[in-house]
């Protein structure tokens, strides 16, 4: 055993006094040990960890109620400490470390008393890739370890890799009481450590999802010269058998896995799957973007995934081989035992348990699964996984896409000028809320790159990492941006989405090419009409005018409200973008 990792769980179990210490092999036989143990003997709120779900038709699945304060990220008690406020910058909270130790020490001091402490040793990215990161956490809830092993590489094996090296990554992870008011995630990203207590919900627990793939990755990538994003990474075959690679980064519940797994309705086309929602993104040596996906599995949100709108997850779900399947915040039929979620199927189930356990009636404004309610399934049961899936070196980018959530003013799809003018559009982005986060739905909020609650640094100085990214490119992918949910003036969607926007895709990949005609407007390019694939497309002309417009006269207030989210970063502040504002305000003008 390496002596260095001993060391630290033996300092941990110090502080948080567990009955006992399991360190985890990463077996099969593991898993369903410890999913028996969730719920047979392990307790949440007085409630088993785990319940079993129908096993012929959800083979290896299990469901997962977690405590109804606890079913979010909690963005307002999520710290990155560096040891100066500036180095976190504005966009994130700061507490300086030796405070956020004595703060955090007293929070878990005793927090696993009666509970055991799994050791979780795991690896981000193919363990044979010279960009693998180590990584051991421990917690005290199978939940957590369970999913761990879904969404990462963990095995025994990883101890031998690490060796006596003590600069793997912690994360230290305990449930505690689940207290609200004692809980923090906090990360460290001077010391590759991640300290989280009084949360047992993914984003905040399952400490390789965004706390180490995003938020400390993104720190390591700006020292070390690569990026940490919160990206898909998809392969598009076309009918002659060429497969062109994109990266696409979207706010949480956006669309991400949807656009991940798509199913073509243009014959020939098929989207090849490599990750739904993190990519490690690097300079080849050839000049090119090449993307990397560090985890192994889908931690997806639940309504509104179905055979109508992504049937490869559906499929993904209710294959049971590899791993267990578990099921967060679900309702469930009573009738048949399976999990159900809005938009699973057109009605409610007649007898129907909603997310707490309680039978359900359905009433206006009240949903018998959360709206964040989720599925951690493993990425190799997905029939649509490339097979670069596992390529150490991961894929070259020929595409970056950009977008969030917008009802007006940001077309269907949009190409920037240049790499500049990329970055500073997607510094610009905007969504509209989701539940995915601990705050108010359907406010406009800035999200650039879809990375705000997640880079681990100054976002003025990560513009500027993107800015020197692209002059190490020798052949840079060209940016883009989309917006699938743009409505018209009775609310209603203009676009019909899901299988249809291999159609935008069709367009992306041709226009890096340089094979596909556009149309200039003050903001980008626009697909020509004519370039555009619309053959077999049931949507009125009109629509489709309206949802590549540009309505310039309502972009002034969007300007203003940007460079107001700018001004929040200073100094930091790339100056490349004041020609870029310059630039896009005289255009407005004329």
């Amino acid at each position: 055993m390496a002596k260095a990792i001993e060391k630290w769980v033996d300092e941990v179990a110090q502080l948080t006094e567990p009955k006992q210490i399991y360190w985890c092999d990463g077996s099969d036989e593991e898993a369903h040990r410890l999913i028996e143990k969730g719920i047979k003997e392990e307790k949440i709120d007085g409630k088993p960890v785990f319940y079993e779900l129908n096993q012929k038709n959800w083979p290896n699945s299990y469901l997962h109620r977690s405590h109804p304060s606890d079913v979010a990220r909690t963005e307002n008690l999520t710290f990155v400490c560096h040891s100066n406020k500036e180095t976190s910058g504005p966009n994130n909270n700061w507490m300086a470390p030796d405070e956020a130790k004595k703060l955090l020490t007293g929070l878990s001091k005793g927090s696993m008393r009666g509970r055991t402490m799994y050791v979780l040793p795991f690896v981000m990215g193919n363990p044979d890739s010279p960009f693998a990161k180590f990584c051991v956490q421990v917690t005290d809830i199978t939940y957590v370890a369970v999913s761990m092993r879904i969404m990462t590489r963990m095995g025994k094996d990883t101890l031998e890799r690490i060796g006596n090296r003590s600069d793997f990554i912690k994360g230290l992870h305990s449930i505690g009481d689940l207290n609200p008011e004692r809980r923090r995630i906090m990360h460290f990203p001077e010391e590759n450590l991640i300290w989280s207590i009084g949360s047992g919900y993914g984003g905040n627990a399952l400490l390789g999802k965004k706390c180490i793939s995003l938020r400390l990755a993104s720190y390591m990538g700006y020292k070390e010269g690569w990026l940490a994003e919160h990206m898909i990474i998809i392969g598009v075959e076309d009918p002659n058998g060429k497969v062109d690679y994109l990266v696409a980064a979207l706010p949480s519940a956006c669309g991400k896995t949807n656009l991940a797994m798509l199913r073509s309705t243009l014959p020939g086309y098929k989207i090849w799957t490599l990750g739904d929602d993190i990519a490690w993104l690097r300079v080849g040596q050839d000049g090119r973007l090449w993307a990397t996906n560090p985890e192994n599995g889908f931690f997806g949100v639940a309504p509104g995934t179905a055979m109508n709108t992504n049937p490869s997850m559906i499929e993904t779900l209710k294959v049971g081989t590899f791993y267990p399947t578990l099921f967060t915040n679900t309702g469930v039929n009573t009738d048949t035992n399976e999990p159900w979620w809005e938009g699973l199927s057109e009605d409610y189930p007649a007898n129907l348990l909603d997310w707490q356990g309680n039978k359900f009636a359905a009433k206006e404004g009240k949903n018998a699964a959360h709206a964040n309610s989720r599925f951690t399934v493993s990425i190799k049961q997905c029939p649509t996984l490339s097979r670069e899936f596992n390529n150490p070196e991961g894929v070259p980018i020929s595409g970056i896409i950009l977008g969030g959530r917008r009802s007006s003013l940001i077309p269907l799809v949009y190409e920037s000028f240049d790499w500049k003018h990329g970055v500073f559009c997607g510094a610009m982005m905007g969504s509209e809320t989701t539940a995915a986060a601990t705050s108010a739905v359907g406010q406009l909020r800035r999200d650039p790159m879809a990375m705000l609650p997640f880079c681990g640094y100054n976002m003025g100085d990560y513009f500027g990492h993107w800015l020197k990214i692209g002059k190490k490119l020798q052949i840079p992918p060209k940016i883009f941006f989309v917006n699938w949910f743009r409505k018209d003036e009775s609310g209603k969607f203009l676009w019909p989405g899901y299988g249809e926007n291999i159609r935008v895709l069709k367009w992306i990949i041709e226009r890096t090419k340089n094979q596909a005609e556009s149309t200039e407007t003050h903001i980008g390019l626009t697909p020509s009409l004519s370039s555009f694939e619309t053959e077999g497309l049931n949507i009125p002309a009109e629509n489709l005018k309206k949802v590549f417009s540009v309505d310039e006269g309502k972009w002034d207030k969007e300007l203003q409200d940007a460079e107001a989210f700018f001004e929040k970063f200073g100094k930091h502040m790339p100056k490349e973008f004041n020609r870029e504002f310059d630039i896009l305000e005289k255009k407005l003008k004329t």
